[in-house]
């Protein structure tokens, strides 16, 4: 049967994707998102579909939706540094607590089961590689990253304190790097970051020596990751890792990017941020287990759907 399902962040790079993949599949969505790094224009397709309806609201007040819903999708928060540090940093850990706070309550009134996406950045600059779920981190609490760090640990702990006493149907995921069609192209993100600078002839900025490692999964694998997640029948709560445990420096990437884009560009060097973390690789081991999930688009692939996306997104 059809599901009412609210995608809070809707417009923005996961969550427009989230909101896709759900309308094909037959479900209705209540597509919710104050803008604030989302666009409508990531929905706009969907605007006159019977079964999308866009509410423009932001999770920090309550949300007193009018329609009973089946599933929550919390996706809602800043999700790279240039939009979460600075002056939005006291705006990014009220979305992170007082949203996921709202959320739940919503997911109690109805009934509802409900996903917090978390992330990789949990684990902060990890003594333990790869990462796995067991592992506890490594954050700084009062770094200029913390109120994202600490914000996404708060809300899984806010997740499993509704489900252990009032009884809420939870889902956590922890979200590796995830790059594909819907970024935004000034989020700051390195993938978003490469392809641009280098469609537009400028130089590509690496932080320190490049040689920093993440893993970076194509968004259609997240996707399939969260609905598998969310629709999982056996009571598996997580948090499970979803991401591509294929390992890359920074420098590697450029090279790769630079290598797919005729362009003028080169290499430059920028101090490194503080406490960006060295290393980055996700243990799937749960997710195959639980989800019978693993990613299958590989980099290379990946990266030419996005480019040919930031080709009509940005005129190059």
């Amino acid at each position: 049967m059809m599901k009412t399902i609210l995608v809070t962040g809707g417009t923005g790079f996961v969550g427009s994707n989230l909101c896709h993949r759900l309308i094909a599949d037959g479900e209705r969505v209540i597509c919710l998102d104050n803008n604030y790094t989302g666009s409508l224009e990531n929905v706009q397709d969907l605007m006159g579909n019977p079964r999308f309806t866009f509410v423009e609201h932001d999770v920090i007040e309550p949300y007193d939706c009018p329609e009973k819903l089946d599933r929550i999708y919390n996706l809602a928060c800043p999700a790279s540094p240039p939009f979460y540090q600075g002056d939005k940093s006291i705006f990014t850990t009220k979305t992170c607590v007082f949203g996921i706070i709202n959320m739940l309550e919503l997911a109690k009134r109805d009934g509802a089961r409900i996903m917090q996406s978390s992330t990789s950045e949990v684990y902060g600059e990890p003594l333990v590689h790869p990462q796995v779920e067991s592992y506890r981190g490594n954050v700084n609490p009062i770094g200029i990253r913390a109120c994202y760090d600490e914000g996404k640990r708060c809300a899984e702990s806010l997740m499993f304190d509704y489900h252990r006493h009032e009884g809420v149907d939870i889902r956590v995921i922890r979200i590796f790097n995830t790059y594909g069609p819907m970024m935004n192209p000034e989020d700051g993100r390195v993938v978003s970051n490469f392809i641009c600078q280098a469609l537009r002839g400028e130089d590509i900025t690496i932080y320190g020596e490049g040689q920093q490692t993440r893993s970076f999964q194509y968004i259609d694998d997240l996707i399939e990751g969260m609905v598998r997640m969310m629709e999982n029948e056996v009571g598996f709560t997580g948090p499970v890792n979803l991401g591509n445990p294929g390992e890359f420096t920074i420098r590697q990437l450029a090279e790769q990017v630079l290598a797919k884009i005729p362009t003028t560009s080169k290499l430059v060097h920028r101090p490194l941020p503080s406490d960006d973390p060295t290393q980055r690789r996700p243990e799937i081991s749960l997710a195959a287990e639980k989800l019978g999930w693993a990613p299958s688009i590989p980099l290379a692939e990946g990266l030419d759907r996005t480019i040919d996306y930031f080709r009509r997104k940005i005129g190059k």
